[in-house]
């Protein structure tokens, strides 16, 4: 298949898009809140391969957040279709969700999320333990995947001795232990300063050239400008996908 074309004004090179691993179709999500109805997705139809690097974006109120919590398996939509890696998501009960969250799909949060007393090295094997992996198995991987993203030497350090970067690279490392299908980042430079936020994108520019597919979800335009397509949301609605 060829390369799709970079999104205007984004000139990186794309790489060739591969089996589909998102879809969904007419996604609406209503929630109640006393006796108001607040319709946070209106009918939203999407489609995500694996090799691609997505941003999505909106103003507060857009329903970005909503269809991150969908796409991530976090949530489930009021009506309409989600498939994703080809099984329907609203046939599954609590322990499938569970496993697609944990072995699926790797998440990236604004906060790090990491467990404050635990050395980088545990933070990152904590879902393979969650996974039954055999201890020698899950260091390995865990070390390889702090190697990955820059922390061969820092593995042994808990949160509090690491810098933001580093603690958002330890993330993205806990992120990968798994090999999910996708990576899915909430705002992923939120707490970091400009210049270590370029460089979050920057290890995030390499994982996309090694074949990981990427979702970003940010309100800031520089950094939806790394990924090779932009979804925009409004009101609940597709504004454009391009």
């Amino acid at each position: 298949m060829p390369d799709q074309p970079a999104p205007a004004g984004n000139p990186r090179p794309t790489r060739p898009r591969g089996a589909l691993v998102i879809e969904i179709e007419g996604v609406t999500k209503l929630y109640h809140m006393g006796s108001e109805t607040i319709h946070a997705l209106r009918g939203v139809s999407l489609k995500i391969h694996r090799n691609e690097y997505l941003a999505i974006m909106g103003p507060s109120g857009s329903g970005k957040s909503t269809l991150m919590n969908m796409l991530g398996c976090l949530d489930t939509p009021t009506a309409g279709h989600y498939e994703f890696t080809g099984k329907n998501v609203a046939r599954m009960d609590d322990n499938e969700l569970a496993a697609i969250r944990n072995q699926e799909i790797g998440f990236v949060f604004q906060t790090f999320n990491l467990l404050p007393r635990s050395t980088a090295l545990h933070n990152v094997e904590l879902p393979l333990i969650y996974a039954g992996m055999p201890r020698p198995e899950r260091l390995a991987r865990a070390r390889a995947a702090l190697a990955r993203v820059g922390l061969a030497n820092r593995m042994d350090h808990r949160p509090n001795e690491l810098s933001g970067g580093q603690r958002q690279r330890v993330a993205i490392a806990r992120a990968l232990v798994n090999r999910p299908s996708l990576l899915l980042a909430d705002e992923p430079t939120g707490n970091l300063d400009t210049r270590t936020g370029e460089e979050i994108m920057a290890l995030f520019e390499t994982l996309y050239e090694q074949g990981h597919t990427l979702i970003v979800v940010t309100h800031e335009e520089d950094i939806a400008r790394h990924a090779r397509r932009i979804v925009r949301l409004r009101d609940g609605l597709i504004e454009t996908d391009r």
